[in-house]
């Protein structure tokens, strides 16, 4: 049995990320499983969907297993967001990591990895960092002029970026899987407008948010779980429904509960203190903290740990724990030999925190708060207790 591992936000699920499964299963992939990010995403906001109906979804669409990688490494940048869900596939005993790219090849992007993790960058960076350029531009001028332009390109690419810090993980776990990249196909991560047939994700999102007709761009079976969602009130959730209550924290907290942050340097936190004494509205206070130095996901990403109650000491070292969303075809088998393996407790029922040490208690009980938060963000509330109550998906 080969198991194929996907770190994904599905955010929401489409003919892309379709088309990957199929792809990884055409290369010789006989079960997928997926680390899929819970209801909290990377960009700093509410993914549309909950992570029970994106689980779904996937496993519709051809997954076999889908976990949920916790909220500190799913809402968090590249390198930790990539750190966590290969240290979850590993546990899981994953043969290969499946992911898009823009160049295609793993080659060529284990040449960036291998200039990224030089001793000769931290230096190089410098000078670029101290004339106020953000933290990616310097780094991708540094590694041009160390390791030559082609290396660099690699690093304007959302996806070749994700690919290159999966290769990092790996050589840092000393991990198992081996890694395998498809060709990224139509429209470019973040295209304003559809091509080809193909749609990005934060154009689908957007397309949704507004009620407007995304079928030509979402397989049929992942469609017909969005529409179910939509027609229940729990979709599309959209993080603006949660605006003032986040402004209200952010007034009440002061600079202590700022300073706990993931992610803090240079006195962030007082920025962002300033900013949330005259901001009414999120775009305003986004705006007021943003600079060319501090990029506007990681901004997104602070203000929402700071609503979430998420600390920097909440997310040390690795994910604790496999807490499994949906079990498809092949699942059953995927968890068997994760548990012979015993790497990490897995958990499929709420019984199962009888498992878990300290830590991981604390960090499924912060799970249930952030998803008590996510709920408030559906066009219909529900009540307390949203992430306890939701079964394991079972196809």
């Amino acid at each position: 049995m080969t198991i194929t591992g996907i770190i994904a936000e599905y955010n929401p699920f489409h003919r892309g990320h379709a088309y990957l499964i199929e792809e990884l299963r055409r290369r010789g992939a006989d079960r997928i499983a997926v680390v899929m990010s819970g209801n909290f995403v990377q960009r700093g906001e509410a993914a549309v969907f909950s992570k029970w109906a994106r689980a779904k979804q996937a496993l519709l669409c051809g997954a076999d297993l889908v976990v949920e990688l916790p909220g500190p490494w799913a809402v968090a940048g590249a390198e930790r967001f990539a750190l966590g869900g290969v240290c979850l596939l590993d546990a899981l005993g994953a043969d290969r990591i499946g992911f898009g790219s823009e160049c295609g090849s793993v080659e060529r992007l284990e040449k960036a990895a291998d200039a990224l993790s030089s001793p000769r960058l931290h230096d190089e960076m410098k000078q670029e960092l101290d004339g106020g350029a953000t933290f990616a531009r310097a780094r991708q001028a540094a590694v041009g002029r160390l390791f030559g332009p082609e290396t660099a390109a690699l690093l304007s690419a959302p996806n070749n970026i994700l690919g290159i810090e999966y290769l990092k993980a790996i050589r840092r776990l000393d991990a198992g899987p081996v890694p395998e990249t498809v060709a990224r196909r139509g429209t470019p991560h973040d295209a304003g407008e559809p091509a080809d047939g193909s749609a990005s994700s934060s154009w689908i999102r957007k397309k949704i948010l507004a009620g407007e007709d995304v079928s030509a761009y979402v397989p049929e079976r992942a469609l017909e779980v969005m529409e179910r969602e939509t027609e229940a009130g729990r979709a599309p959730a959209d993080l603006a429904r949660a605006e003032r209550a986040i402004l209200a924290k952010l007034r009440s907290g002061g600079r202590d509960s700022l300073s706990l942050l993931p992610d803090l340097s240079e006195g962030l936190e007082n920025r962002i203190f300033a900013a949330s004494r005259r901001a009414r509205s999120l775009p305003e206070l986004y705006g007021l903290i943003k600079t060319k130095r501090y990029p506007l996901a990681r901004i997104r990403r602070m203000v929402l740990s700071h609503f979430l109650g998420l600390t920097a000491s909440l997310g040390q070292g690795l994910p604790p724990y496999l807490r499994v969303l949906g079990i498809g075809g092949g699942g059953r088998e995927i968890l068997q030999s994760a548990k012979r393996a015993a790497k990490l407790p897995v958990l499929t029922r709420r019984a199962d925190v009888v498992s878990l040490d300290s830590r991981a208690r604390r960090l499924l009980e912060w799970e249930d708060s952030s998803s008590d938060l996510f709920a408030l963000c559906m066009p219909e509330p529900v009540p307390c207790g949203f992430d306890s109550t939701n079964g394991v998906v079972v196809l």
